[in-house]
């Protein structure tokens, strides 16, 4: 699919666009990795280890991808204006990857193929990976060949799946019957790419962690992730880009940021910041560990002039400032601290900036139900957490999900969100319609965080609901109990829950 087959594609939206305006055109995730592309072929897009990938390059290896999906019958069989919310009517494609230029390519590949690929958790058990390919209906899976003895066991209670590409590393383990080799495949497929036209109705799909229950097939438009997390809105002012010609532009004025997101990117939020990054034309940087390597993390942060990181909370955070204190690391380039998934204490965000006075620490706020939502920023005299200025659409809605709420309400609400929203739940009509209920005639994505809309119209997070304890009839959000505990300097990290009592119910 070249550059002119994918503008095409851009304006045939559907009448059933969620959040779409006549004032501007629907995009898809294949379209815009077209579109940087040829607005700057030669600039470096990835670099993994010591792979590097111009964007040029990365668009034609998923071109050649996507064609041999096409082959194998992959793709788009019934459109979205046929399909209630919860329904697909796209194959559906399993990463079971660790982080690598793959994930990223198998991912636009898919895109550009019309199918739809989903994120696998790579610390799943043999009965967790069942699960997941069988309630996403699969029907191909590229995974690392680390993944091949899992894969094998699955394969005999999953007849669905009949394409399967394997990811060689440094595991030794050989191909599995059927299976094809992935760099075979980019080596063999057609550069120009198969000729199909992918739509913004087409699907971006992302499972839950499965933190309230078992995981959940999170259903969105591409031109909804795109506008709501993906790089189609300004940050700050919010304005969305309008034309493709707009997108090509802003890749070409990019003065060449780079970002290493550190989580996984089987979790959206990473593949958010890696797409945010992609769609404008910047610089996508990626650690070869499997698990958190500080030392590696500021070696290249140094190598390779990141200027921004991202990290999940604490738990990882922690550790990367230990070895900056106790290293030598050139981290003059970087200026932004990225965090999201996880509370960020105040006192971590505070030896960072000792350490490095001119960081701005940008914590986000979302969900895979509601995309980003909020942020909050501190600087070197200025820190705190658990604040946020909403974005567009966010909000507090009330405890019966019937009104929006006014700042300085009274009691605690719902956090919502509205305007480019998900459909639903891949498969489950009647949850899509109790997360995405209609308030006051506006369509809302309510998925069970706790929160207060203060006088200043800020948003207090408390937590989410499923994980309060009420004890004696007062909630105790563990975040809370969380933060104040890991503020003390001999904690490294804390789990709360509760526990019955005989007399409050519940304890802490």
């Amino acid at each position: 699919m070249g550059t002119e087959e994918a503008t095409a594609s851009s304006t045939a939206a559907s009448s059933t666009a969620a959040s779409s305006t006549a004032e501007r055109e629907q995009f898809n995730l294949a379209l815009v990795s077209e579109v940087v592309a040829a607005a700057v072929p030669d600039r470096e897009a990835l670099v993994f280890g010591d792979r590097r990938f111009t964007f040029g390059q990365l668009a034609e290896r998923t071109r050649r991808l996507a064609s041999y999906l096409h082959e194998q019958g992959l793709g788009c069989h019934t459109e979205r204006d046929s399909l209630e919310r919860h329904e697909s009517g796209q194959d559906h494609v399993a990463l079971y990857m660790y982080n690598g230029n793959e994930y990223i390519e198998g991912m636009l590949g898919c895109y550009k193929a019309r199918a739809a690929p989903f994120n696998v958790n790579y610390r799943y058990v043999e009965e967790e990976l069942r699960y997941l390919l069988e309630d996403a209906n699969t029907k191909a899976v590229i995974y690392h060949a680390v993944f091949a003895p899992a894969m094998a066991h699955v394969l005999k209670d999953l007849p669905g799946i009949h394409t399967l590409i394997q990811v060689a590393d440094d595991s030794g383990e050989p191909l599995l019957e059927g299976a094809v080799d992935y760099e075979q495949v980019i080596a063999d497929g057609d550069p120009a790419g198969p000729a199909v036209l992918p739509s913004p109705e087409d699907l971006y799909i992302v499972y839950t962690g499965g933190t309230t229950g078992m995981p959940k097939g999170v259903l969105w438009r591409q031109d909804d992730i795109f506008m709501n997390a993906m790089g189609g809105k300004e940050v700050g002012t919010w304005i969305e880009v309008s034309t493709a010609e707009e997108i090509a532009e802003k890749a070409r004025n990019n003065s060449g940021f780079r970002l290493m997101p550190l989580p996984p990117l089987m979790h959206g939020a990473a593949q958010w910041a890696g797409f945010m990054m992609l769609n404008a034309g910047s610089t996508l940087i990626m650690t070869t560990g499997h698990n958190l390597d500080a030392k590696e993390v500021w070696t290249t942060v140094a190598r390779e002039g990141v200027m921004s990181i991202v990290v999940v909370g604490d738990a990882m955070a922690r550790p990367l400032l230990e070895e900056l204190k106790a290293g030598e690391y050139d981290v003059s380039s970087m200026f932004v601290l990225g965090n999201g998934g996880a509370p960020l204490s105040a006192a971590i965000k505070e030896e960072f900036l000792e350490l490095l006075p001119n960081l701005l620490i940008n914590d986000s706020l979302g969900s895979s139900e509601t995309g980003a939502q909020a942020t909050h920023l501190s600087v070197k005299g200025g820190v705190s957490t658990g604040q946020f200025k909403p974005g567009p659409g966010a909000d507090v809605v009330s405890e019966d999900l019937q009104v929006v709420l006014t700042a300085g309400h009274e009691g605690i609400g719902w956090l919502a969100q509205a305007g480019s929203v998900p459909l639903g739940y891949l498969g489950d009509a009647p949850k899509t319609a109790r997360t995405f209920p209609t308030i006051q005639g506006v369509r809302y994505s309510v998925p069970g965080d706790r929160a207060i809309k203060r006088e200043d119209g800020e948003i207090d997070l408390l937590g989410r609901d499923s994980q309060c304890i009420n004890s004696g009839g007062e909630k105790i959000f563990v975040e809370e109990v969380e933060m104040a505990i890991i503020s003390h300097p001999a904690v490294t990290d804390v789990l709360v829950c509760g526990r019955p009592s005989e007399r409050w119910g519940a304890e802490v």
